[in-house]
């Protein structure tokens, strides 16, 4: 056995025992975090819904569009049992969440389980929104034009239906990769039949047709712009595949400074990089675990991982710039000015 694999080897065994202490799941705090959440959403809404000023009805829906988003951001943290560890809780409820809002979140949790493994090493990645250098030239000029003004697209004009769509497409090309996701695909669209045929039918009976389809498109609105923003930041222009499968994770994720409060309520996230690295270590223990990384990392004389300032920055600089990856070096990108 050479010593540069003893060393890969020694680094892993140490990075797995800076954090092992940290997989412990509180359950309380994930179900404080939602139930939270819930409850100033459903406030909001019943004010909203409540109100005969249009003005009143247009700020507060947006919102409560904000508070829909991180709840979504919860179901995240479901789709690797760490919310409240409690399995049914976590299966069941995500499904309740995203459905009003045509979230497919049972394909979704199925794709999110590849991009945990092909992040930064399989262009197969279902997340991946980079584009490769070899894409672009190949690419008609007005998708080209697209890869260049890709983030404001996306943000503001895909919105959340771009995002139930992308999941969709990816759901059903990787269908005969993943047995059961036509299984997923079939309970997903039956949900969504279902809730928004109760509720549009609903909307009906009570004359409330066209102020639901107004609440529930400004909803779209605001959410798709905070999970795109979200689905770009988190990994774009950091494509790349280092020595081993965790020190690529830890690379090819991005974290970001936040208060305590922010980083309550997006579930940690602003730790992307910790939480690729460790997928099991639940929202409230990642900002230990990055620094207890960092020390590892420094130790054997690694780079240590990618920490930005703010989050308004990174998506100013990228919506002016945009980045491809290099497919004949994939450490390497390509950034265009």
């Amino acid at each position: 056995m050479s010593k540069h694999l003893i060393n890969l080897t020694g680094l892993t065994q140490d990075l797995q025992k800076a954090t092992s202490d940290l997989h412990q799941i509180n359950s309380f705090a994930g179900l404080l975090r939602f139930i939270v959440l819930v409850f100033a959403f459903f406030s909001l809404i019943t004010i909203a819904w409540s109100t005969s000023n249009n003005c009143l009805f247009l700020g507060i829906s947006i919102f409560s569009g904000f508070l829909y988003a991180l709840l979504l951001i919860c179901t995240h943290d479901m789709t690797h049992y760490t919310l409240t560890g409690w399995r049914w809780f976590d299966s069941i409820m995500p499904r309740l969440i995203s459905w009003p809002m045509l979230w497919p979140y049972s394909v979704y949790a199925v794709l999110h389980q590849l991009h945990h493994g092909w992040n930064g090493s399989d262009l197969r990645d279902p997340e991946r929104v980079q584009w490769t250098w070899l894409e672009y030239q190949s690419s008609h000029p007005i998708v080209q034009w697209y890869v260049r003004h890709q983030w404001s697209i996306d943000i503001f004009l895909a919105g959340g239906v771009g995002l139930i769509l992308k999941t969709f497409i990816h759901g059903w090309r990787y269908r005969k990769l993943v047995s059961r996701l036509p299984q997923q695909i079939f309970i997903d669209v039956a949900g969504i039949v279902l809730v928004h045929g109760i509720m549009i039918s609903f909307a009906i009976t009570n004359g409330v047709l066209l102020h639901y389809l107004l609440f529930w498109l400004i909803l779209e609105r605001v959410i798709g712009v905070l999970m795109q923003t979200r689905d770009h930041l988190e990994h774009y222009g950091l494509w790349g595949k280092a020595q081993t499968y965790q020190l690529t994770q830890l690379y090819a994720s991005r974290n970001f400074q936040a208060n305590s409060v922010v980083g309550w309520l997006i579930g940690g996230l602003n730790y992307h990089g910790v939480h690729h690295g460790f997928p099991g270590i639940p929202f409230n223990n990642l900002p230990e675990a990055f620094q207890r990384i960092q020390g590892v990392l420094e130790t054997y004389n690694l780079p240590l991982m990618k920490f930005d300032n703010n989050y308004l920055q990174e998506t100013t600089f990228f919506s002016q710039h945009y980045a491809l990856i290099c497919e004949t070096k994939p450490s390497e990108i390509i950034r265009n000015n």
